[in-house]
Order: structure tokens, then C-alpha cells, then sequence
């Protein structure tokens, strides 16, 4: 498993970085495989990204060679602000010509359970899996949480331990919320993760991953992948010295 950090002054560096490296990424899977499947994340971090992409970028990429597919969702319709999908849509998808069927949403308005079956079942028929096979992600991005957690693997929920299913519903207590959730042990088969970090509030929980203390507290830290990168600026990189 190969790993990197890379360490930007400000957001908007951060956002021209990962967008180069979504570039990447799509052109090497473009080359191989004639299609690109990317996993995108929610939070405050990617919308700058998904902004580029849909905009100064959006020309660069074929997109019907694209599959779109979310690592996490809140149980709520997706016309709702809480919704991973809205940020996305309104930053990207609504802003380039992919086809409908390209973009694979967690339905959020089902029963969480119901969800989350739902969407792994999508999932393992979009890349024919068998039992006990992974879904080969050519990238997933990432946020990590002030508590460690990513996706909604929080520290101390179900999903936490869960080695068998792809995507769970899982309550977050802290929160008093479900969540639909890719698990950590789904991403495993992915060919890029790359973890997307701003601001302060982010810092402890930064040093904390990637000098490896307290995993299993600190969920993101257990995350492997064929190559997994992290892109912060400087603010949260201010306690890596």
C-alpha cells in the first residue's frame, strides 16, 4: 500500500490539488479500462472541488465515461440541504452532461435499513461481484470528522466493526441521526483513496491518524487501500511539524 501527504496553503490550493488528482486518476482509468468510477464524499471540504470540476474543468472529461457513487448519506429525500447528494448536485452533477443512469445516489428517503441494502446491492451488480469481493473504486474521496471518523464510521458505532456487508445504516448517537455508509473494509479493492482536510478543528485528529495512535478511535486511520493520499492545507497539517 503506497501512501502520501501533500500539504496545501489554503483551500482553494487544496481544491486545485485534488482536482488534478481526480484528473489523474479518470485518465489512467480512461487508458486501462475505458471507464472511471468515483466514490465522492460530503462535507464542507469537496464543494470547492466539485465546483472546479463542474466548471473551469467540466471540458477535460468525457463525462459519460463517468460513474458517480457516494460514500455516505443522511437518511433524509435528496432535495433536502442535509443531503450529500444536493451538495454535489448543485455543485457538479446539474453543471455537466453525465447521463442520469451514470449517477448511482444512496437513497436517503428509504427506511435506513432498506437503504443500505439497496445500495449494496447496486453496487455489487454494477461491478459483477461475487461473495466476498470488493468493489474496485478507481477514486474515493474522503473527509475526515474532528472525532476521526469518515464516511459516518463513527468511533463507537456498529458499523465500526463490521467486516461482511459493502454498505450499512448506522446510528451515530452523537448525532441522534442514521446514516447509509460505505464500511471501511468495502473500500479495500479501491485503486485511489484520497482524503480531502481543512481547517484547525481538523488538526489533532489529522496527527492523530497518520501517526497511528488510537485506530480504533480514530476510524479514518483504518483505511487501506491500493494507494491512499491525504491532501490538507496548512491549517489542518499546523500540528504535523
Amino acid at each position: 500500500m503506497k501512501n502520501g501527504l501533500v500539504i496545501h496553503r489554503g483551500e482553494k490550493e487544496l481544491a486545485r490539488g485534488a482536482a488534478a488528482m481526480f484528473l489523474a486518476a479518470y485518465g489512467a482509468a480512461i487508458r486501462e479500462r475505458g471507464l472511471f468510477t468515483a466514490v465522492l464524499s460530503g462535507g464542507r471540504t469537496p464543494r470547492a472541488l466539485y465546483g472546479l470540476l463542474g466548471t473551469e474543468y467540466r471540458d477535460k472529461i468525457d463525462w459519460r465515461r463517468v460513474h458517480l457513487f457516494w460514500g455516505d448519506e443522511r437518511c433524509v429525500p435528496p432535495e433536502r440541504d442535509e443531503s450529500n447528494f444536493k451538495t454535489a448536485d448543485e455543485s457538479l452533477i446539474s453543471l455537466i452532461d453525465i447521463p442520469s443512469e451514470n449517477v448511482h445516489r444512496i437513497k436517503g428517503e428509504l427506511p435506513p435499513k432498506e437503504a443500505a441494502l439497496a445500495y449494496e446491492g447496486e453496487i455489487r451488480s454494477f461491478f459483477s461481484l461475487g461473495p466476498g469481493k470488493l468493489p474496485p473504486f478507481d477514486l474515493v474521496l474522503l473527509g475526515l470528522g474532528r472525532d476521526g471518523h469518515t464516511l459516518s464510521v463513527f468511533p463507537g458505532t456498529a458499523a465500526l466493526g463490521e467486516k461482511e456487508r459493502l454498505v450499512v445504516e448506522n446510528y451515530v448517537g452523537v448525532l441522534d441521526s442514521w446514516r447509509v455508509t460505505f464500511t471501511i473494509s468495502a473500500l479495500k479493492g479501491s485503486r485511489n483513496v484520497v482524503f480531502l482536510v481543512s481547517g484547525r478543528d481538523k488538526a489533532v485528529a489529522l496527527k492523530d491518524v497518520l501517526r497511528g495512535e488510537g485506530p480504533g478511535s480514530r476510524p479514518a486511520g483504518l483505511v487501506m487501500a491500493e494507494k491512499v493520499m491525504w491532501v490538507a492545507d496548512t491549517e489542518a497539517a499546523a500540528l504535523l511539524g
